[in-house]
């Protein structure tokens, strides 16, 4: 299969085809960015941010355009949307005349917070228990269980492309179902 046609058969959702373009791209983006950030676990979930936006709005793709710099200039500003979250949760720093007073966020959870997650947590459950199996299992391996996708695998006796797009398949089947219990 060539690019060009995989990209066509992506447009109609051919998983096949988003399979291809995985495999022929991922070393792609995850060598951009693990350049560009220097770590492995940060590049390896851009990379995955980066196709799941990517296949998302494949069909804004423009075929006047290489597809592998659609995909460097989806992650480069993926990495630059993170690092500008990252900048305003660091702490202030107010000047005073006695010298510099750092104000630090206090981040811990209210009593409010902890039970609202608590009931987040529970919804989240119950939807994820609204997947196959084969997605909850990838789920919970990645997530609660906190595995990478090398362990999670092994586990699975899956290749690792075959465990990331499972991933990415579940996350995005999972919103779904989030957004139409809303």
């Amino acid at each position: 299969m060539e690019i060009s046609e995989a990209i066509k058969r992506a447009k109609e959702n051919d998983q096949k085809a988003f399979n291809y373009l995985l495999d022929i791209f991922w070393d792609d983006v995850y060598g951009f960015q693990l350049k560009r950030i220097q770590n492995e676990n940060d590049a390896e979930d851009i990379t995955i941010q980066t196709f799941s936006k990517a296949f998302d709005r494949i069909d804004t793709f423009d075929d006047d355009f290489k597809f592998k710099t659609w995909l460097i200039t989806i992650s480069k500003n993926i990495h630059i949307d993170l690092l500008r979250k990252e900048k305003n949760s660091i702490a202030q720093i107010i000047s005073k005349n006695d010298g510099d007073v750092f104000q630090v966020l206090d981040e811990s959870p209210s009593p409010e917070d902890k039970l609202i997650t608590e009931q987040h947590l529970a919804k989240l459950l119950r939807d994820i228990k609204k997947l196959k199996p084969h997605y909850q299992e990838v789920i919970n391996l990645r997530y609660f269980q906190e595995l990478s996708y090398k362990e999670i695998s092994k586990e699975l006796d899956e290749p690792i492309n075959n465990v990331k797009v499972k991933l990415l398949r579940a996350k995005k089947l999972l919103a779904e179902i989030i957004r139409k219990s809303r």
